[in-house]
């Protein structure tokens, strides 16, 4: 639900009205009037939920670590990426300036912390040559590779190639850093291999593989910028349970698995699948009847709307100024702001691609899976450093144990 009543607002931010009114004033909450009601207002729940955060070190540590779990990003210490004033940043550098000229091999050097010479050797040859050796005349066919994928496309091919790794790959505990990074490149074109469907066809970057699996070379420079802007996003879902596996030791592999498999939820992967409903339903009845009847039903609009980018999510941005406008999305986007106050996520701006460039259905998942790769691996690996067990505590909620007069 996007809007919340007053006294949603109150319980969550655990504050006077007065606060909340002032923080309208302040433009630090977004309100509107209540359709039911006029005279009375409803809020914005990211802004709401954005306060709350903020406040949280003035709670008791119970309550701070429950409101955490609930919004999905406990704390652990990163150096990976973080999000600041709008931005998102990759050790440092602002990841939209990167998607301008860098590769996905560029930035997997950069998270996974590579010396110039591993960057060098890690990947096949000609991996960082947009000029590589085209593919022989027995790569087969766009048509052939579909035949021979698995029941479920894609998805269901990148996770039996991961189980399989899984199964047999060593431990990732007390490992050097130099044989991990060489594995997790390995890793990575495991799930290349798997989701193209071309299994040793490892010429030229991974975008260009992609392009090459999809016949869409000339699109080839935007994929390379949505792999680019996808390739980490803090401590997301599916981040968190990469991390978790590789506490327990588990190999590169079975946290990249783990990983993956929350993509098959639709609270973290299937944003793609729902927006293609609502792409449907404005196709049939058109994009404000559609927007309107999607947020009658209280469910999250799809594609719009980030609780960390309140000012628009700066992936979408750097990947639509590149992108040719395409409808019904962008009677959509229209739609979405002024019926919901939201505007594009990045889940929109790899439909919008996928529709421009005449891609697979399934390509926003694929580029997402692919470039989240790199940050999955960047966290395997730095969690190999911190060497701990990931183990939060949980609050019992159940019936008071039964203590005595049981014989």
């Amino acid at each position: 639900m996007v809007w919340m009543t007053a006294a949603e607002a109150l319980d969550v931010l655990n504050v006077r009205p007065q606060t909340l009114y002032a923080n309208v004033s302040r433009g630090k909450i977004r309100a509107r009037p209540d359709d039911a009601d006029p005279r009375r207002s409803v809020y914005h729940r990211d802004d709401v939920l954005r306060m709350a955060r903020r406040a949280n070190g003035r709670r008791k540590v119970e309550a701070v670590s429950a409101q955490a779990m609930q919004y999905g990003d406990p704390v652990l210490p990163s150096a990976i990426s973080t999000t600041l004033d709008g931005c998102l940043f990759y050790r440092g550098h602002d990841a939209a300036t990167l998607a301008d000229h860098a590769s996905l091999e560029d930035i997997a050097a950069l998270l996974w912390e590579c010396t110039p010479e591993e960057a060098a050797t890690m990947w096949p040859t000609g991996a960082n040559s947009a000029t590589a050796t085209a593919p022989s005349a027995t790569t087969p066919s766009a048509a052939a590779q579909l035949a021979a994928a698995p029941p479920g496309g894609a998805l269901a091919a990148a996770l039996l190639a991961l189980a399989r790794r899984s199964a047999s790959d060593p431990p990732s505990l007390g490992r050097h850093g130099p044989e991990l990074r060489a594995e997790a490149a390995s890793v990575l074109l495991t799930l290349v291999d798997a989701v193209t469907g071309a299994a040793g066809e490892s010429h030229g970057p991974i975008s260009l593989r992609l392009a090459r699996a999809w016949r869409a070379e000339r699109h080839e420079d935007l994929m390379r910028r949505a792999l680019v802007l996808i390739a980490d996003h803090e401590l997301n879902a599916s981040t968190f349970a990469t991390r978790v596996a590789i506490s327990t030791g588990a190999s590169l592999a079975a946290g990249v698995l783990a990983g993956c498999t929350t993509l098959t939820g639709p609270l973290h992967g299937g944003a793609a699948g729902a927006f293609g409903q609502l792409i449907t339903q404005a196709q049939t009845h058109g994009a404000e009847a559609a927007t309107r009847t999607w947020l009658a039903s209280k469910r999250p609009l799809p594609a719009f709307g980030h609780p960390l980018y309140p000012d628009g999510d700066p992936r979408a941005k750097a990947l639509l100024k590149n992108l040719p406008k395409v409808q019904p999305h962008e009677e959509l986007a229209v739609a979405a702001e002024q019926q919901a106050g939201e505007l594009p996520s990045i889940d929109y701006a790899l439909s919008v691609l996928t529709a421009a460039c005449g891609l697979p259905k399934d390509a926003p998942f694929v580029l997402f899976a692919v470039g989240r790769c790199i940050g999955w691996l960047a966290h395997a690996l730095e969690q190999v450093q911190a060497s701990r067990l990931i183990r939060p505590r949980a609050r019992y909620t159940g019936p008071a144990p039964i203590t005595a007069g049981i014989y």
